[in-house]
Order: structure tokens, then sequence, then C-alpha cells
């Protein structure tokens, strides 16, 4: 894996094997999910993905940021209140990741679920004196933690210098970051040993991480834009309060651009990720994602979405034809071509084991799709059956579900939605109607999950 933190390619050995301790940045959920968002968690579902694979034991835990000043201040733009704002995102969210078949995390802490924890760890931090109380909060001194900058290779001095006027003449520092914010009138509140006030966002992902999964962890992830505050910032107050290392591996994607700029919720300029995945098929706006290696930026393009919709076509069409030529009688000829298969297997193997590969990975399959339509006249059933099922798995650890063929005239958007008129049909309180539509997908083989965040359907 390439390790932000030392710049270079390391082998992955975790702290406690075969348990690999996981924790993602998710959402700060002040606004709809864009589709940016969704590359950036395909990738965490790959890398755990490929780690199960590998034998591994995954404990993933990936927050939810439901209190920080932007869900506040866009809260308070639309006269709505916080919490719902925030529910109504996170339940967007999830939506959208299981149509995209990204694996569920173990646990979704919420920022306000843990403020006790965040009180604490603020409360530690203090009595270290790495922390200070002033008039607007609780900062963190940046001049207690002389590794300041190792994450992002950014120097306090340049940071000084290039600092905007300090807005705060409370502070010791213009670096030094809110870890608790005293409120204002009229903002949501919780009572502390500094008084009413809110979490910090930095303070809030130590907090929620420490708490499930211990003060060490093997891997965090999340986008490059986080590198530096965020994660710097994490490192600082979690390494000062335990005096261990906070993360082993730091791994983080590149982000998908729009028009050559960021795609941000905070400027608005961004595309919501459910109108693209109401619009292509998600399993090609996954292959799209995964032709580009994660670490680098990707450019958003409908007409690469479109390819994608093509490429994956031709995969379920080479996928079908061998499933019929395996139902057919065996030959004297043609026989196994185990030698290809076991160098795809190789090949493919290396690829994901070298940080992830996956453009060289869905490369060996292409190539090996185009291997199978020249030779597929002279295959034996037995030969079509070992194509079939080998390229059926390696796009299954890929998280490629091909469900357009397992659920015949139900595809993932007409199940979507059904989902919603059921949804309808609660609301309205019409529980018996909506009752029986989860029967009857039952009987199909559908299962219908009523969840904090919303319905899901699973196979």
């Amino acid at each position: 894996m390439y390790n932000t933190l030392t710049r270079k390619k390391e082998e992955f050995i975790p702290l406690s094997p075969p348990l690999v301790k996981m924790y993602v940045c998710g959402m700060t959920v002040q606004d709809r999910p864009h589709i940016g968002h969704m590359r950036a968690y395909v990738v965490s579902d790959i890398v755990k993905r490929w780690l199960t694979y590998r034998g591994f034991r995954v404990k993933h835990i990936q927050n939810v940021t439901d209190i920080d000043d932007k869900v506040v201040e866009k809260a308070k733009t639309l006269g709505r209140d916080y919490r719902e704002l925030a529910e109504e995102n996170a339940a967007e969210f999830m939506r959208c990741s299981d149509i995209m078949g990204i694996e569920r995390a173990d646990f979704y802490p919420r920022a306000t679920q843990h403020i006790q924890e965040i009180i604490e760890l603020v409360s530690r931090l203090v009595q270290k004196g790495c922390a200070y109380s002033t008039d607007t909060g609780v900062y963190f001194d940046i001049s207690r933690f002389p590794d300041y900058g190792k994450l992002s290779r950014k120097r306090i001095d340049d940071l000084i210098k290039g600092a905007r006027v300090q807005i705060d003449e409370t502070k010791h520092s213009p670096l030094d970051f809110a870890l608790w914010k005293r409120a204002k009138e009229g903002e949501p509140f919780w009572e502390s040993p500094w008084g009413r006030g809110r979490p910090g966002w930095h303070i809030e992902c130590s907090a929620m991480s420490m708490k499930h999964l211990g003060e060490t962890i093997d891997i965090h992830m999340g986008g490059e834009d986080l590198i530096f505050p965020h994660h710097e910032n994490e490192i600082a107050q979690s390494e000062a309060a335990t005096g261990k290392p906070f993360a082993r591996f730091w791994l983080h994607n590149g982000l998908l651009r729009l028009l050559g700029g960021k795609m941000s919720k905070s400027t608005g300029e961004f595309i919501p990720a459910l109108d693209v995945l109401q619009r292509f098929e998600p399993d090609a706006v996954r292959l799209v994602f995964l032709s580009t290696h994660y670490r680098h930026p990707m450019e958003y393009s409908e007409a690469r979405l479109e390819e994608g919709e093509e490429a994956l076509t031709r995969m379920w069409e080479c996928i079908e034809m061998l499933g019929e030529k395996s139902e057919e009688e065996e030959k004297t000829k043609g026989g196994y071509l185990s030698d290809d298969i076991a160098n795809f297997w190789k090949d493919f193997e290396d690829a994901m084991d070298d940080d992830f590969n996956t453009p060289k990975a869905i490369g060996g399959i292409y190539s090996l799709i185009k291997d199978v339509n020249l030779n597929a006249e002279n295959m034996d059933g037995s030969t079509a059956r070992l194509y079939r099922d080998t390229l059926a798995s390696s796009l299954k650890i890929l998280g490629m579900r091909m469900r357009e063929k397992e659920l015949g005239v139900f595809t993932p958007r007409l199940l979507d939605l059904i989902l919603d008129v059921r949804q309808k049909l609660r609301e309205e309180n019409k529980y018996d109607l909506a009752d029986k539509i989860r029967e009857n997908l039952s009987r199909l083989g559908i299962t219908i999950k009523d969840t904090p965040e919303g319905s899901v359907w699973k196979i």
C-alpha cells in the first residue's frame, strides 16, 4: 500500500492479524451526497474487499459528521432543524451506497452520539497542557506537538507566514485549531466543562475512531483534500493524548473533478450522486471509477459513463454466452486452458497486491474476454464453465454484481422505484399495502429491510 505518511509503498502487516482495523472519514451531511463522494467510498470498498479476499478480517468504521459549522450554517440558511437536515442527507448517502453495491461498514458512528467521548478526549488534552480554553472555545496548541506537519509535509513557519489575519486574537497561534466551540445565540449546544458548545470537526473523528477501534488503527482513509488540515490535526490531537501512533497506514484517494475544479458542496459545484445513479447503471459507474488508479484525480465525464455501460454490457454478454456453452456436451478436443486461467489469476492478484491497481486488473479482464471471443467456437462445456467462473469471480471481487441478469425484469432502478412507492404508502399509514409489497418481493427472493437510514433491498 502507498502510505501517505511515508510517501512510499509499504508491505501491509496489521497489528493483530488477521484483524484489520480501518477507519474511513465519512460524510458531513449538510447537503446531498455528490458523485465525487461515491468515488471515495468505492475506493474504501475495494480496499476492504481485497483485504477480505486475502484472508484478513476487516473491522470497518465510517463516521457520519452530523454536527459541525457547515451543518449548522446550512440548516440556518434553509430555516430547518439541523437534525432533520442531517438525517435526510445521511439516508440519501446510505441509499446511494447500497445502489452502488458498497458493502456496509460494521458501524456508522455519529458525532452527536459521541459527545461524552469527545468531551473526555478534550479534557485529556487540557490536562496534559496540549490545549487551552478561551472565551470562544478550547483550542489545541500545536506548539506542544513537535511532529505537526509530518503527514502533509508542511512546515509550521511556512504555514504561519501564509496564514491570513488572525481572526481570534485569544488564540496562541493562528494555526491552533478548535476542539470545542462555545455556542452562539440560537445554535445547538451541549453542556461541557467549558460551557455550552459543540465539538470541533477534527476532534470528532479521533474520539469516534478511538471509541470503536482503539488508540492505534491499521488504516485510515479519506480524500486527498483531507490530508491538511483534517488528518494532520487528527494525528496531532490523538498522538498528543495517547503518546501512541494514531494510524499506521494513511490511504488517500484522488478527487473527482468537475470541469477542472474540485467537486464541492461548499461551492455548490457538484452533481448529486443519486441523479447520476438514476441515469447510469451503477456497476458501470463503479467500473469507470476503477479504471483510474485510486490515487489519481479523475474528470467527471458522462461520455465515459456511457462507455462504461457499453463495456459492462460486453462483460455480461460474454459471461452469458459462456453460461450457455457450459451446458453443451463436452467434446473430445478443446479441453481446459489451465495455463491461461492460472496466468490470469496471477496477474490479477499481482495487480491488486500492488497498491490496489484496479486499472491493470480490469485490463486483464478485458484481455481474457477478448481471448474468449476469439476462441469460443473451440471451447467445450468444461472450458466454457471454467472461463465463466473465472470472469464472474474476478468481477465479484471488484464489487461488480451484474444484477440485471440475476434479477431478470427487476433492475436496480426499478427496485428503487418500488421502494419509493412503498415508503410513500408507509408515510400515509397504509402499512397493509406496504407489507404486501415486501411479502410479494420476498417470494421472488428479494428481501426488504427497514433501517434507521431508510429501506434497502437485497437479493
